[in-house]
């Protein structure tokens, strides 16, 4: 009478998954706002803390490099000292993904969040 509905109990397996999955993405999209990586340029005279979001938070600036006549040299420093941040940032963020992935049984190559 019943052999058709086999089938519900991967179904309710599966969906429990989902949910814990989607529960942990919440907590790693969370922790992720208060992990930081620090990008550098010029040897380390300009330096742009960023979480792992890529949203930058403090810039740190060597007083030794103002003046006028290096207004472009400090401004190009601090655009590289950004992008650095923000590709340490993608890097960790994949970093914790492929944890996570890891840690659910995923495979390492599947890429998340979808």
């Amino acid at each position: 009478m019943f052999k058709g509905l086999g089938g519900l109990g991967d179904m309710t397996k599966m969906l429990s998954a989902a949910k814990e999955m989607q529960s942990k993405m919440a907590q790693l999209q969370e922790e992720m706002d208060n992990m930081t990586v620090t990008g550098e340029a010029g040897a380390g005279m300009v330096k742009a803390t960023a979480n792992a979001k890529g949203k930058v938070k403090a810039l740190d600036i060597a007083p030794s490099i103002f003046s006028a006549q290096d207004k472009e040299v400090v401004e190009d420093l601090i655009l590289a000292a950004i992008s650095n941040a923000q590709d340490k940032a993608q890097a960790k963020a994949a970093e914790e993904m492929q944890k996570m992935a890891a840690e659910m049984g995923l495979p390492a190559d599947m890429k998340l969040p979808f």
